[in-house]
């Protein structure tokens, strides 16, 4: 079979690789599709080679269709499109114990601690897949764990119907947080400073400000009746969005941190002193985290398909990365593993 090894230097070789038997609890996936994220890029980047220790095959949002099954695999059955939750945790720490096996204290994350999805074969834990109905696409199933992210984010923040709630970073994981909290019957407002992803934010239903052009805090004062924002996400893992997060919370509002900061930020404490605020942490997802994001793209709560930006074969691979490179307008570009896949 032939995988896309990341060799470091912003690029990937294609090779000859052995395809991997299942053991008794694995199965092996002929891979759909993959798409690239944010920490693919990263890798792409050459800021994570240290943990990835190339040559190695990333990659972790995907899609396939169950080829071959270990001898105690049961509930899944040969030629079922499923997506893959990429987390490998002990089973035998105390937050496994505690059933939050996904921020387990020995969690390897797959495509990433081990090697990934960018080959035409991939042989994985049974217990990590989900099985997608047949309303969902390959294509669309590849967007499958980053929607899992936005909603384990917004089950984090608690919001319901009738809340307001802001957005702040308008990339991907942002635009898919907007959506899966309008689903809930909240109204929903995107802070974001490049035209194309305001523009795709208003295409999709979605009200938006530019902190640059409008003051923000003004704006969801305004919006909000000086009441302030009843939930709050951080995903830009910039300066100015910790300085505004607190500014624009509503007393006993919940502040939900998705992004990832490379420097410690200064956090005004105060704030959460005078106003009573929470601060949620939400990292990667959970098991009905995939299984969410899955009915809400069977049963068309979200269009899925306006998010994929471009489709290119595994031997392209170096270029697809390239392109999505620095590219602000680009949302989700995706891999193609096997060939005349035509779902």
């Amino acid at each position: 079979m032939q995988a896309a090894l990341y060799i470091g230097n912003k690029n990937f070789e294609i090779a000859e690789a052995e395809t991997v038997v299942p053991k008794a609890d694995e199965v092996r996936l002929a891979v759909g599709y993959v798409g690239i994220c944010g920490t693919d890029m990263h890798i792409y980047h050459g800021v994570m080679d240290e943990r990835v220790a190339p040559p190695k095959v990333i990659g972790h949002e995907m899609s396939g269709t169950i080829v071959e099954m270990g001898k105690d695999v049961n509930g899944f059955s040969l030629g079922e499109e499923v997506v893959v939750r990429p987390l490998d945790y002990c089973g035998d720490c105390p937050a496994c114990h505690s059933g939050h096996s996904h921020i387990c204290h020995n969690l390897k994350f797959m495509g990433i601690d081990s090697p990934g999805a960018f080959q035409q074969y991939w042989t994985v834990k049974a217990r990590t897949l989900h099985k997608l109905p047949k309303a969902v696409s390959l294509k669309q199933g590849a967007l499958i764990e980053p929607l899992a992210v936005a909603c384990h984010d917004v089950a984090r923040s608690r919001l319901v119907a009738g809340e307001k709630a802001v957005i702040i970073g308008g990339g991907p994981i942002g635009q898919l947080v907007a959506q899966v909290a309008k689903s809930t019957g909240a109204e929903v407002l995107i802070s974001e400073v490049n035209k194309s992803r305001l523009d795709f934010a208003k295409a999709n239903g979605i009200l938006t400000v530019n902190p640059i052009e409008q003051d923000l805090a003004e704006y969801v004062s305004s919006w909000t009746e000086g009441k302030g924002a009843d939930v709050v996400f951080e995903v830009s893992g910039v300066k100015q969005a910790i300085e505004a997060m607190t500014e624009i919370a509503a007393v006993r509002a919940r502040i939900c941190m998705v992004a990832i900061h490379s420097e410690k930020p200064e956090i005004d404490l105060f704030q959460f002193f005078w106003k009573e605020l929470e601060l949620l942490g939400a990292r990667v997802y959970e098991h009905q985290d995939f299984e969410k994001a899955i009915e809400l793209i069977a049963k068309k709560v979200i269009d899925i398909e306006p998010y994929i930006t471009s489709v290119s074969e595994l031997a392209d691979i170096t270029q697809a990365f390239a392109q999505m490179s620095g590219n602000p307008q680009g949302l989700k570009a995706l891999v193609s593993c096997q060939a005349n896949i035509n779902n």
